[in-house]
């Protein structure tokens, strides 16, 4: 059985603490010896210490950042995965694979069908960016699209089209709706869909916005979309 790979947020200070669920995540994983992924080794022990986990745990680190993210790594860490590790993405502070060199595993992960999921974080919109693994180094808010007929068949036409990566939301109600809108302007656009992020039943697809309109059903479900880049 494959395993998984974990975006592990932290705070942006050195004051507050590491979130419990991600705290007890991180225990558990060094017992279990799944592999756990630092931005810069020095930083990365100095917090993990200060969030109170194993200091057994620092010498088996992974080191990963934007000068160990080549093929190599990217793919020694795939391998492990596909051996039943768990990858645990750690960044010196804030969400990892949000503007982030994590990015570039997050895509590969998509591309091999390895689940990507993430410990609990407090923004949405960021945190559907990192999980949808797109290259976002600039990227379009689109907010809630216009409920008036006219005004949202122009919104959908356009932002269906334009260049950038875009992220939209709407009510629950409307999840099925948008999305076979979308589909019906761009079918072969790539999107990801992030439904009920950080719960029980969290669910994260990726595709092309047909195969995305064909998966899901007419349930209500809190729902981020994020448009991929147009290639």
């Amino acid at each position: 059985m494959k395993g998984s790979l974990i975006l592990v947020p932290t705070p942006i200070d050195d004051k507050n603490p590491l979130n419990p669920i991600a705290k007890d995540m991180l225990n558990q994983a060094h017992e279990n010896g799944d592999i756990i992924c630092v931005e810069e080794l020095k930083e990365g022990r100095r917090r993990w210490l200060r969030f109170g986990l194993p200091r057994e745990a620092i010498e088996k680190f992974h080191l990963y950042n934007e000068h160990t993210r080549e093929e190599n790594k990217a793919q020694e860490l795939i391998s492990l995965i596909k051996k039943g590790k768990n990858v645990f993405l750690m960044s010196d502070c804030g969400l990892p694979a949000f503007c982030d060199p994590g990015q570039k595993l997050v895509d590969l992960c998509h591309d091999l069908n390895i689940k990507v999921t993430s410990t609990p974080f407090d923004n949405s919109i960021a945190l559907a960016v990192a999980l949808s693994g797109f290259p976002h180094d600039r990227f379009i808010f689109e907010g809630f699209i216009p409920v008036d007929a006219t005004l949202r068949s122009k919104a959908i036409k356009r932002i269906s089209h334009q260049s950038e990566v875009s992220v939209i939301m709407d009510t629950p109600y409307r999840m099925k709706k948008i999305i076979d809108e979308l589909a019906d302007s761009n079918p072969n656009r790539i999107g990801f869909i992030g439904l009920e992020l950080n719960q029980d039943d969290e669910l994260l697809l990726r595709g092309t916005l047909r195969q995305l309109s064909q998966k899901l059903k007419k349930e209500k479900k809190e729902f981020i979309i994020v448009l991929g880049p147009k290639s």
